[in-house]
């Protein structure tokens, strides 16, 4: 045991190294928001010009390439290339060196990192009712809360544009971003700590209003969306990429996208390997849940591929069953790169970036996956890695984006911008966020000129990335 000496100077230690939290009162609070705006004007977020020597989005791209599957990058890049709105998704790194050089305001929150309108849904709170919230955190990250407003809103526009949108349609989208936003956040800026930290967007409770603004036609599609959600769990992954073998579930081969762990390393027993891995990552969850994960056995694994941004990062799954077959859970492993902010924002306070992930997850979340964690492994190649653990699904569900027509589209918006605001006001100040914004919309009018300017850079990007492709530069595989 430790004795009571070097735990007392463990915590002393401890207590050294964490750093001072200050604590302002509201009308410092209002102050700094209010001199937040002397440093960037509200009007100055509308500017948007390329860097006099801007950085090829291409070698940004290939850069990030460097440390991912060489087999699966090509895959990547065909995904990007489908439209420039699939381009955005992948972008993100792009984006982020672009926002490095442009005025900051300061206020500072745990930034998601990849804000995009995609990266939105709902999914199954640990009480089991539906609730929407940003749902993508790999490139999570500490930073003023602009990034990720400006990349919501530019987004809007880029997929304003893949639904062919004319430009008056679009602007009144873009405007009800910021504005829900804006709104959102002055409610928060007047709601006690603890109101604003239990705070959370329930799907059924919002249906009904909802329905008033979209009418039966869209409202039905959203209740056959949502219900298919509801189905979307361990029990429909073991369904759909699973067969029985030898009386036991085994992931079934669909290469390059699942690959089961005993078709990759033929002279390496995987499965062991994936459970010293799985011993690594239950002491990363709390005990309630660690006991939870040990009601049930590993029986297989597989590398799958997953998004568009992430692809040819290592991804894998687990299958566990618990009482028999049908009782299963399913785990995603992914890995966790540096942030794409790190190189403008600074390096993570944590050396490992899975619990960076879960973190700023859990931070930005109203309600996180039970069975989230983290681990460091050692693969193949002697190189360490980072995980974070999730479940694969968990009743997860997306907007239908090629379905929505513009009023949908309007109220997509507005959830998204107060989704937004919800996750920023648990981690930055929503006061003094709230004071920098004001009421009037001049920061939202400045956000959506921003946000088609930067369509159009995007468009432009995209159109590099296809002649990198024809000039046989970069690697594509199509149609997967």
């Amino acid at each position: 045991m430790t004795s009571t000496s070097e735990e007392t100077a463990r915590a002393d230690q401890s207590a050294k190294a964490a750093p001072k939290v200050e604590h302002f009162n509201l009308a410092e609070r209002v102050a700094r928001g209010k001199a937040a705006r002397a440093d960037v004007p509200r009007k100055a977020h509308a500017e948007w010009e390329p860097a006099h020597v801007r950085v090829d989005p291409v070698a940004l791209l290939e850069e990030q390439s460097e440390s991912r599957v060489e087999e699966l990058v090509p895959i990547r890049y065909g995904r990007m290339l489908v439209s420039p709105f699939t381009f955005y998704r992948g972008a993100a790194y792009v984006m982020a060196s672009d926002l490095a050089g442009m005025p900051r305001t300061g206020l500072h929150v745990q930034l998601c990192g990849d804000a995009h309108l995609s990266n939105f849904g709902g999914y199954a709170a640990p009480d089991r009712r539906l609730v929407f919230d940003s749902n993508d955190f790999d490139e999570t990250l500490p930073g003023p809360f602009e990034w990720d407003l400006k990349r919501l809103v530019a987004s809007f526009a880029v997929a304003g544009r893949s639904r062919q949108f004319d430009a008056r349609t679009r602007e009144r989208i873009n405007l009800t971003v910021t504005r829900a936003y804006r709104e959102r956040m002055s409610e928060f800026a007047e709601m006690r700590t603890l109101d604003v930290w239990y705070s959370r967007f329930d799907i059924a409770d919002e249906a009904t209003s909802w329905a008033k603004q979209v009418g039966p036609k869209a409202i039905k599609r959203f209740e056959r969306n949502a219900a298919k959600a509801r189905t979307k769990d361990s029990l429909a992954a073991l369904a759909k990429l699973t067969r029985i073998v030898d009386g036991e579930p085994r992931f079934i081969s669909n290469p390059p996208l699942l690959v089961p762990a005993r078709d990759l390393v033929g002279n390496i027993d995987m499965l062991e390997a994936a459970r010293t891995v799985i011993r690594s990552y239950r002491r990363t969850l709390q005990g309630d849940r660690r006991y939870l994960l040990e009601r049930f056995r590993l029986v297989d694994a597989a590398r799958k591929v997953v998004g568009v941004g992430s692809v040819g990062t290592r991804a894998w799954v687990a299958l566990f069953v618990g009482r028999d077959n049908d009782d299963p859970l399913m785990l995603q492993i992914k890995e966790a790169q540096s942030s794409v902010l790190e190189p403008f924002l600074g390096k993570s306070q944590f050396s490992n970036h899975g619990q960076r992930v879960v973190e700023g997850q859990r931070l930005m979340q109203a309600a996180s996956d039970t069975m989230l964690g983290w681990i460091k492994t050692t693969g193949i190649d002697g190189v360490d890695r980072d995980f974070y653990l999730r479940q694969l699904w968990d009743s997860k569900g997306s907007a239908l984006l090629e379905e929505m027509e513009p009023a949908s589209y309007i109220l997509y918006a507005s959830v998204c911008g107060k989704t937004l605001a919800r996750a920023h006001a648990r981690s930055g100040d929503p006061v003094a966020i709230s004071s920098y914004m004001g009421t009037s919309d001049t920061l939202d009018r400045a956000l959506a000129v921003f946000a088609e300017a930067y369509a159009d850079q995007n468009e432009r990007d995209f159109d590099s990335l296809k002649e990198a492709a024809d000039a046989g530069r970069i690697p594509v595989q199509t149609g997967i």
